[in-house]
């Protein structure tokens, strides 16, 4: 009998949201901006996981939030402006074309130095982007900066 009362009030506590609407969801507009890190190693080979940071970014800010991006591994690869093009996650644009984006609100982008240079990606492909080479105390940085962290 409990459990036939618990599962009933969530069921319509899962219902709420439906019928309130979404200034409910949204908290009648306001909300507190915070301040994420977006972190990932995802590249070209998958081009859906290498797309998230970016997207995932840009929705984001688009929400008022404050973004940055750091990029290690495989995933800095994406800062040349060719690769970028070239990968496309199901269902979305280019990650160049994200980037693109990105660039023009200003979100700041890092990609791991020791990665970069491992890969050849040079201070010109970040420049594409407005983007800086990062370091583990730039990555700590960034860390103590955050709110939230999200690993992609």
């Amino acid at each position: 009998m409990a459990r036939r009362l618990f599962l009933s009030r969530l069921a319509q506590l899962a219902a709420l949201p439906f019928v309130l609407g979404d200034s409910a969801l949204q908290g009648q507009g306001t909300h507190k901006s915070l301040k994420i890190l977006m972190k990932s190693a995802w590249g070209s080979d998958d081009p859906t996981k290498a797309a998230f940071p970016f997207s995932h970014g840009l929705a984001l800010a688009e929400a008022g939030h404050q973004v940055q991006i750091y990029l290690l591994g495989e995933a800095v690869v994406l800062m040349r402006k060719t690769v970028a093009n070239a990968v496309t996650p199901v269902g979305w644009p280019a990650v160049g074309e994200t980037l693109d984006k990105l660039a023009a609100k200003h979100i700041q982008i890092y990609a791991c130095g020791a990665c970069s240079r491992a890969r050849a990606v040079t201070e010109a492909d970040l420049n594409n982007y407005g983007a800086k080479f990062g370091n583990p105390t730039i990555f700590v940085s960034l860390i103590e900066w955050a709110d939230h962290v999200i690993t992609e």
